[in-house]
């Protein structure tokens, strides 16, 4: 369904996406894992063919390079946060989308009824619960009936009722056999999405995986940042990543996302191979409700229909 060959993507002489290369079968569910500035959105908008890059890129057979709204309508693309009139109506919203997208309105209904919306048309935007407005995004997405979807932190903005909403909606898509790429900070949604995990840090693939290697029992996981010797830092990660630890590189620290029970284990592998830790921080559950760990980001209609 999805083939990715030596993608890669500068921005002047920075490499966003570094000679990345992954295949995703048909009904397949693809997350990818990395801490902020590791290229995950940048990849994502390539696959969207919003940013023209380097390599190859095929969608069903189909060349983003070379037909890019052909290969754009196979795709139902939902951002973090969808800028939406505040005084619409849900039900004006979806309708106005489906002329848009040149569909019969009364796909409208249909896709609303998927993502669990119906009944709600006569709400105002500016009146939706968190979770609700992302459901819509979704909605939207859904309403030509695309094979694949591809998220950017669809929940990263929402309380845990609000991510529960989405993270439901998005498994149930799934059993459908709807094909799925999505970024996400969160094991737990990892966990239950996907059944291939792309680690990436500063552009470059570094871990094919999945959710089963990285994290064995799926019970409660914590954050554990490691504070390392300046000039280790990116040394101690391979050596984590070697050991099938969950390692994102921060700007500050790296933050190994690891089972309760096996909070020692990081500390324990670094130690045996001569790494020193200066110090740790246990953050907080990530299963918690928490404040958003990345700023809100809004990006206009047009983004999602080109």
């Amino acid at each position: 369904m999805i083939e990715a060959r030596h993608v890669t993507k500068k921005f002047k002489r920075v490499r966003a996406v570094d000679d990345l290369s992954f295949d995703l079968q048909a009904g397949g569910s693809l997350a990818l894992w990395g801490s902020n500035g590791a290229g995950k959105t940048t990849l994502i908008r390539c696959l969207l063919g919003v940013f023209p890059a380097k390599g190859t890129i095929r969608l069903n057979g189909i060349d983003v390079s070379k037909k890019g709204k052909h290969a754009r309508a196979m795709i139902g693309y939902v951002p973090q946060e969808l800028a939406f009139h505040d005084d619409a109506k849900l039900g004006s919203a979806i309708r106005f989308f489906a002329k848009l997208r040149r569909v019969d309105v009364r796909q409208a209904a249909q896709s609303l009824a998927l993502v669990g919306l119906s009944g709600h048309e006569s709400k105002r935007v500016r009146d939706l619960s968190g979770g609700m407005k992302q459901r819509l995004a979704l909605a939207i997405a859904l309403i030509a009936d695309p094979p694949i979807i591809v998220l950017d932190e669809p929940t990263s903005n929402l309380d845990s009722s609000g991510r529960g909403e989405v993270v439901d909606t998005l498994l149930r898509l799934r059993k459908q056999g709807k094909t799925m790429i999505f970024a996400s900070h969160r094991p737990d949604e990892v966990i239950t999405l996907a059944d291939q995990v792309l680690v990436m840090e500063q552009g470059r693939l570094v871990q094919q995986t999945t959710p089963e290697v990285l994290w064995p029992s799926r019970s409660s996981i914590r954050s554990l940042r490691l504070f390392i010797e300046q000039g280790d830092e990116h040394h101690a990660a391979e050596i984590l990543r070697e050991g099938g630890f969950a390692v994102n590189h921060a700007n500050i620290g790296l933050t190994v996302a690891i089972e309760q029970h096996r909070k020692a284990e990081p500390m324990n592998h670094l130690a045996a191979r001569g790494i020193i830790v200066r110090d740790f921080e246990l953050l907080r559950d990530v299963q918690q409700d928490d404040e958003p760990e990345h700023p809100v980001r809004t990006e206009p209609m047009s983004e999602v229909l080109r």
